[in-house]
């Protein structure tokens, strides 16, 4: 698909499977030890209150991670499937006739993200972790006539592979931690029954 301002067809953007994969795999190695190791220490919170949250927490992450991006003749829509319940996480829709700029602010880590401003002032956020980004960019640019040539994504992917680096590293680390504990509690739960 090229993008031009006479037409574009219909387009979906997707969060990048790097990304969705590293930040869900990074969950997951932060918090699935922690059950196990509540056993062991004897933390007054049950193993089984942990799993809950670890599941809620897990599905909560997931539906983040399935933000979507629509573009058409018309314009911009950040939208979420319909099991995302609207009050979770609610998208957005702009009409490219509505779009007066695009605005860089930087982030408290230092980066660049830019927001849509709107004829009446309002401002979105534009979806920067997307496969596909730059050609969205082309065809923002082509539909609202702002120049796009130094819009660049947040993160490069060269940080997400580096983050999943340590995340798999991360990931024997507790298999290592998970294996001591269901040891040490088959350690302790004979040595009890000896007594």
């Amino acid at each position: 698909m090229t993008a031009n301002s006479a037409n574009i067809s219909a387009s979906i953007f997707r969060l990048s499977p790097l990304i969705r994969i590293t930040l869900l795999t990074l969950y997951i190695a932060l918090t699935v030890p922690l059950p196990f190791l509540s056993q062991v220490t004897a933390a007054p919170l049950p193993p089984g209150l942990l799993w809950l949250g670890i599941s809620i927490g897990l599905v909560a992450l997931y539906a983040v991670l399935t933000e979507q991006v629509m573009v058409d003749d018309q314009g911009i829509q950040v939208t979420y499937p319909a099991w995302v319940p609207r009050f979770f996480r609610k998208g957005w829709l702009l009409p490219w006739s509505e779009v007066k700029e695009l605005k860089p602010r930087t982030t408290g880590q230092g980066g660049l993200v830019y927001y849509f401003v709107s004829q009446d002032g309002k401002a979105y956020l534009l979806p920067m972790r997307i496969a596909g980004f730059a050609r969205l960019v082309q065809i923002v640019q082509a539909k609202t006539g702002i120049d796009t040539t130094d819009v660049r994504p947040l993160a490069q992917p060269w940080m997400y592979l580096i983050l999943l680096g340590f995340t798999l590293l991360l990931l024997l680390v507790d298999g290592w931690a998970i294996a001591t504990a269901l040891t040490t509690r088959q350690l302790t739960s004979s040595l009890f029954f000896e007594f």
